[in-house]
């Protein structure tokens, strides 16, 4: 969830996903278990998706998966699986040299967690052939007992998605997932429960890479845009502890473009950012769209995230101050830090599928479909994971060596540009991508061995 899960999408009736969360697409009037020749449940009764608040599609329920092809005859969009992402970032040559992840940690946190989420991804690895794993769940503070409130049920999605994703780009890497008590809202909501488990778990050497699909609207801390906005520098200790033990954080760009949700739910009509995408200690993940055929070929180039249902996060910082590693980007970026590093995929038209059965109401368990930059980050982190592992030690921070890597030699370095498309969302005029460094998709997305390779030599 790229931004609040309290607000940036909407789950269930009244609860809302985080703006680099799980967009989800809802299918209406399909009765679970009704089969299908393509092994769904029944094709006949599938509407065309229906977006929710702010562009995001919930969708559950579904008795197993559909190849993409029928999902553009059925549904009228993509949907993927973990193979066909495998294949499309050609990561088969990293996993037949043995990099895996193997050795690694990747960190999720998430308020509340899923009270499933040893069972899905047991189920979900068994469906693509994915070797298990036992994920090692720590719980922050008071965790309340799960009983399917609204709150809970959009972050046990978003649980789902960053268990099973990052487990999926790195099977070998193992799996920590951190509960939090306290739903990250806009503003400081949450933020000081999830940063204090996340500096607990650096200075304890739990892991080597932290995948956070949450953010807010800089716009929404106290006191923003005076003295350096207080309440939000006083949150960054986690990541500054990261930066100095060598440990990687990585977080959602948002799926509203160039704009984003204030403590109302609203989206902005303005150009804002989001924290704690925009701060220069971590490395921001944007979205992109892919078209895929059954088998995971791409049928054309990857495009900037921008569907009609959500939009690839992106813009300048109204916090930050550009970095030095943003230096050579000054013409994009202005004085401020920009926003996103590098982009996979997270197109709702184009949607990864998931396994689920956390919730109370039975006709919601099963397979579901899921877009956002929330899905991209977890992504990310199964690729960085990989990295530390052929590195033999972990990258740290790893965003002044991305962009040195896209200053000489981008396509060496296993940077594929991303040049068409924009991020223009709910009538705000977002960037254009353009030949490198852009405000829609930073530098583009990855060719998997090249961009492993590159980042893990010194």
């Amino acid at each position: 969830m790229g931004r609040s899960i309290a607000r940036s999408r909407t789950l269930r009736a009244a609860s809302a996903v985080t703006a680099g969360a799980a967009a989800l697409l809802t299918f209406t009037g399909v009765a679970p278990g009704t089969a299908l020749a393509s092994g769904a449940t029944a094709q006949a009764a599938l509407p065309k998706p229906v977006p929710a608040s702010q562009g995001h599609l919930l969708a559950s329920g579904m008795s197993s998966v559909l190849p993409t092809s029928t999902c553009l005859s059925k549904i009228h969009i993509r949907c993927y699986t973990p193979t066909q992402y495998r294949k499309a970032y050609d990561l088969a040559p990293l996993y037949k040299s043995g990099i895996t992840g193997k050795g690694r940690t990747i960190v999720i946190v998430d308020s509340f967690g899923s009270p499933t989420i040893q069972k899905d991804l047991t189920a979900f690895d068994k469906s693509f052939g994915l070797p298990d794993t036992k994920v090692d769940v720590k719980q922050w503070g008071s965790v309340p007992k799960f009983t399917g409130t609204p709150d809970q049920l959009g972050w046990a999605g978003e649980t789902t998605l960053d268990v099973e994703y990052a487990h999926a780009i790195a099977p070998g890497a193992k799996i920590m997932l951190i509960e939090t008590g306290v739903a990250e809202t806009e503003g400081t909501t949450g933020f000081p429960e999830m940063m204090a488990a996340e500096k607990y778990a650096i200075d304890h050497h739990w892991g080597d890479v932290i995948s956070q699909s949450f953010g807010a609207t800089e716009n929404t801390f106290p006191g923003y845009g005076k003295n350096g906005t207080p309440s939000l520098q006083a949150l960054r200790y986690a990541f500054a502890d990261a930066y100095k033990k060598g440990v990687t954080v990585l977080g959602a760009s948002g799926d509203a473009g160039a704009t984003d949700s204030n403590a109302a739910g609203q989206l902005y009509t303005q150009r804002v950012d989001s924290w704690p995408s925009a701060d220069p200690m971590v490395t921001s993940v944007g979205g992109t769209q892919l078209t895929l055929d059954d088998k995971g070929n791409r049928l054309k180039p990857d495009v900037v995230w921008n569907d009609g249902y959500g939009a690839g996060g992106g813009g300048v910082s109204g916090v930050f101050s550009r970095p030095f590693f943003q230096n050579g980007e000054a013409k994009v970026t202005g004085n401020h830090r920009g926003t996103p590093d590098i982009s996979m995929t997270a197109a709702v038209n184009g949607a990864a599928w998931v396994y689920q059965t956390f919730d109370p109401n039975p006709k919601n368990d099963g397979w579901g479909l899921v877009g956002g930059t929330s899905e991209a980050t977890p992504i990310f982190s199964g690729i960085v994971a990989m990295a530390d592992q052929k590195a033999g030690h972990d990258l740290g921070l790893i965003t002044p060596k991305l962009y040195w890597m896209g200053q000489h030699n981008a396509a060496r370095n296993g940077i594929v540009d991303v040049t068409s498309g924009n991020n223009s969302f709910n009538k705000v005029t977002g960037y254009n991508a353009t030949k490198g460094y852009d405000l829609a998709s930073g530098w583009g997305t990855i060719n998997g061995p090249l961009f492993v390779d590159a980042l893990a030599r010194r």
